[in-house]
């Protein structure tokens, strides 16, 4: 996607409309282009492969499923690690929240 710059010079009775590119000037057979127009073609056809391949039967794809078995029958799924309410931390906070809706 090339950037233009587009000049219009108005003439007696006549207004003409001048296109250039903006820019390095492109060379159609290189070896880079050509990677584009390939990688272009594929990505229409629906072809192009991004990012890591999917190994099914895998350890991943079975917690996966699973998880989305548990949503799709209403089960609320807990995110990260469970909290010890009997911790030093967790009794601290406690104490600062009884403090705070004490006062």
């Amino acid at each position: 996607m090339k950037k233009t710059k587009t000049t219009t010079v108005e003439k007696t009775e006549q207004v003409v409309t001048i296109t250039k590119q903006i820019g390095r000037p492109v060379n159609p057979s290189s070896v880079r282009q050509t990677k584009i127009q390939e990688r272009l073609a594929k990505k229409e056809a629906g072809l192009l492969k991004r990012g890591r391949p999917v190994i099914e039967g895998s350890k991943r794809q079975e917690v996966l499923a699973k998880r989305a078995e548990k949503v799709s029958n209403g089960i609320a799924l807990a995110k990260g690690r469970p909290v010890n309410p009997n911790s030093k931390r967790q009794i601290e906070l406690a104490k600062k929240a009884n403090k705070v809706v004490s006062e």
